[in-house]
This record gives C-alpha cells, structure tokens and sequence, in this order.
C-alpha cells in the first residue's frame, strides 16, 4: 500500500481506500471531508473587484553635495536596505555618428577594473558585503547602481565611488567584452527574434539614425573601439554637473548625505557637463511596406509591425497606455486572445509603445507557426484596423483597472522605488506624477482612447518584417495584397 499511496496522488489514494472499505463509505469520512466534497466554486460570475490599492510615495529630499551635485533622497524603513543610484545623463542616443554602442560598452567597462583593484577583486568584496553593484547604459542615462544591506553601506559605498570616478578600463578586459558582444550579435543571426527585431529596427529609423541599430552597436563599431574611446566618453560624460545621485533605502537624509559627501563630494570632472543634442525626428513611412528576411528552415516566422511612436513626454501618455493594453498590452489584450487564445497560431502576441526621450517604435509583434504566417498577418491587420473604432465601455474599464490595480505593484522593492525615481529624473516627470497616476488612468475616455488610435495606429502606413522561411511563407504573404514586397538576408538584415 505505501508504494502505491507515493505513485498515485492523494485524491486517488482516497479513492483506493475507499474502494477497499478502509473508511466503509463516503458518509464515513470526516465532516470536513464531506462537506468540502459537497461545495463547489461558483465560476457563473467573475468576482467583484476590490478597491485600488493606495499608493502613499515618501517624500523626496532634494539636496546638493558641496560640488553641486544633486541629491533626491526618500527614505523607506520597512527592509534594512540601500539603493544608490548614479545616473549621468549620458546614453546610447548621444553615441557619436560612427560609434554607436560606445556610451554602453562605457558603462559595462566600468567595474571591470576601478581604483586599486580588479574585475574579481571588485565582484569578491560587493559578493562578501552582501551587495550587488552593476552599470548598464539605456538609449536615454547611463547609471551605477548599488543595493546593499544598511549595515554594510559604509564599506560598499567606497567600492561603488572607485566604479564611477575611477575606472582603469584595462585592456584584456575590454578585449573579452567586446568578443562576448560581436559573439552575441552573430549568435543573434540564428535568432528569428533578433533578426526580425534588428530588421525592423533598421528599415524604420535607417542606417544613419541612432535607432537603426541596436543600443551595443554593430559588430564594425565594436571592432573599432579601444581603451582610448572609453576614458574620452568618461572623461567627457561622467561629471558632477552631468550626473544626479538616488537614494532610497532604511537610512536618514541628514546620515546619508554625510556618506555621499565624503566619497562623492570632491568629485569635478574635467569641464563643463557636454552639450545634449536631441534625436532627429525619424519620418514616418508613407505606405506600408512588406519586408520578409529569409532564414530557411526557421522552425516558426517572427513579425514585427509598426512605426514611429511617441516620445516619453508625450501628453497622450496615460491615453496610450490605455489604447496599448487593449490592444496588445496584457494577456487578455486583444492580439493576444486572437492569435493565441482563438487561433492558436502563437504563443503569445503583444504590442507596446517604446518611449524615450526620442520618439522610440510603436511595435506589435509575435512568433507565430510558419505554415500559418500568412493568417496571422491577416489578423494582426484585423486587430490594427479594428482599434480604431470606438471601444465598449467594458472592455476599456477592464484595460484601466489592470493598469491601475497593477501600478502600486511597481514599487514594491527598494529597487522598484529607486528605479521610479530614475525615470522622474530622466523624463523630467513632474512631482505629483506617481500620486496622480492612477487618477489620470482612471480619467481615460473612449473618445480620448479612439482620437489617440487614430493619429498613432494607421495600420496603411506601417512597416511589416517577417523573419522566416521564405519559400513557405511568401506566397501566402504576397496573396494577402498588403503592399509590395522586398525579400532581404539575414547580413543585408544586420546592414552588411
């Protein structure tokens, strides 16, 4: 009996006994037993929904170090941690014309050697305090940042000062880093995804324009690049004036800005913060075009649909993150419940509005089975040309308290709150924006969601890539007379 209870579950080892008159009958289990037989849960209607979540932010102590650089400190005592983040308002978009990846690679090199010590000596001490240290680079900052027990603040923070004032950029290491990526951008050609993303990418914004390639660069740039480059873009961009300091954590403004002086305070650079240029504004396509990228034998096709989306400062913000989530923005969106939940043809399907400080893509997407390419297109179009007719008040309640019972939900960590912050300081977002954002989500009207469809989904003048097999998937493309149609290679993809 004891093998057969550990091969079967609980509910048919039940079943077993019963079956062997162990308990006689069902009337002979325990009351509880029965009486939980007896209930069922009641699916005829969905539960009601509780109230939203309130989301009461600490404030945010604004201070400056003596050299002048800005301090936002919040201070939040429910989990005995620190975040410190450095930001340097310096990013991918501001890569120079013929060095693109180079603010990026900057970034990654910095804690791979720094004041005394190396890459592993860096790693051993922020892994002894309990710390993790990193700095990455997106198209709009660059940012160091540390999180750290409070009881270890004092010693990590030293570590994190070397990692951003004084990086040696040692070459061996820069040698590995670079090979790690130009192996990443040729592994990224066996990648449907990644094919078909680069390609988008590339045939939207144009060879020339900072969006065309990837935010690592392409594999000429990486070649170029020595230690040279990088102590420049350093020397250049990480200065006090350029930079602003972000504290979160179960620490006290007035103890905290003490520590930020002593390792930060006598930081200068080397002249005046450099002048930032905004993007050019990418035109927008004219008519639709059809792009497919061959890869023969690709096991399923990828699509990318889309076009020139908004900027990050865009007024339209809470309208389109509205429109997004009916659209493709959730799981019940509506891509997702045609192509996976009704058709079956994808694992899941999405859109989103990629907003930077430029205007980024507006994009759907999906991989989708390569003998029903063609079918998916077609409902992809269906689902584009539909979003612009009015939406059912149901419906878009539903898309407003996803995004508002969700909001609160993205500040449940130090990190989450730090990360927030970044993105006031980045997007010069106003003082009130976390407070009010549930309330402007909740102001949201249909006419406001068709009128927003309307001037940012024009489904007639988007650009479409599929990255599949192309002796499968085109003749069912072309038969679908949604524009003319280009056929390129994985290298012409990658702008070789």
């Amino acid at each position: 009996m004891r093998v057969v209870a550990h091969a079967i579950s609980g509910l048919a080892v039940m079943a077993l006994l019963l079956g062997h008159g162990v308990f006689g009958s069902p009337a002979g289990l325990p009351l509880a037993m029965r009486v939980a037989a007896q209930q069922r849960p009641d699916r005829s209607t969905p539960p009601r929904l509780g109230p939203t979540p309130q989301l009461n932010l600490p404030a945010i102590a604004e201070r400056r170090l003596s050299n002048g650089l800005p301090v936002w400190i919040v201070e939040a005592h429910e989990v005995p941690l620190v975040q410190v983040s450095l930001l340097v308002r310096t990013g991918g978009g501001d890569d120079p014309a013929d060095q693109f990846g180079l603010a990026s690679l900057t970034a990654a090199m910095l804690d791979e050697g720094a004041g005394t010590r190396s890459a592993l000596d860096i790693a051993d001490a922020t892994e002894f305090l309990g710390a993790t240290l990193g700095a990455s680079a997106s198209f709009d900052v660059s940012a160091v940042r540390l999180n750290v027990p409070v009881a270890r603040l004092t010693a990590a923070l030293p570590i994190m000062a070397d990692v951003v004032l004084r990086p040696t950029f040692p070459s061996e290491d820069l040698d590995r880093l670079r090979q790690e990526r130009l192996t990443a951008l040729l592994q990224a050609r066996d990648d449907a995804g990644s094919v078909a993303s680069t390609a988008f990418a590339r045939r939207l914004f144009g060879d020339a324009h900072r969006y065309g390639a990837g935010l690592t660069g392409t594999r000429v740039t990486l070649e170029g690049f020595t230690a040279a480059d990088l102590r420049a873009f350093h020397a250049a961009s990480y200065q006090a004036s350029n930079a602003l300091l972000i504290v979160a954590g179960d620490m006290t403004a007035d103890a905290m800005l003490g520590l930020l002086e002593t390792h930060f305070g006598n930081w200068s650079g080397t002249g005046a913060a450099p002048s930032r240029a905004p993007l050019a504004a990418a035109p927008q396509p004219a008519a639709r075009q059809i792009h497919i990228v061959d890869m023969p034998g690709a096991a399923q096709s990828q699509i990318r649909i889309g076009w020139v989306g908004v900027p990050r400062s865009t007024p339209e913000y809470f309208t389109l993150q509205v429109l997004n989530t009916v659209l493709g923005g959730s799981f019940t969106s509506r891509l997702n419940q045609n192509l996976r939940e009704e058709h079956g043809y994808s694992y899941g399907a999405s859109s989103r509005f990629d907003m930077r400080l430029a205007a980024g893509p507006f994009l759907a997407g999906a991989g989708v089975q390569t003998d029903k390419t063609a079918e998916a297109l077609r409902e992809f179009f269906n689902e584009l040309n539909a979003i612009g007719e009015p939406i059912p008040a149901d419906e878009l309640d539903k898309a407003k308290n996803y995004v508002a019972l969700s909001f609160p939900s993205e500040f449940e960590t130090i990190g989450d709150l730090a990360s927030s912050l970044e993105q006031m300081a980045v997007y010069g977002l106003p003082g009130r924006y976390f407070a009010d954002y549930i309330a402007n989500i909740q102001a949201v009207t249909t006419t406001d969601v068709q009128r927003a469809a309307s001037i940012y989904i024009q489904p007639e003048r988007f650009i479409v890539v599929v990255a599949g097999d192309r002796a499968v998937i085109e003749p069912g493309i072309r038969t679908l007379g949604l524009g003319p149609v280009t056929v390129m290679s994985v290298a012409q993809a990658f702008g070789d």
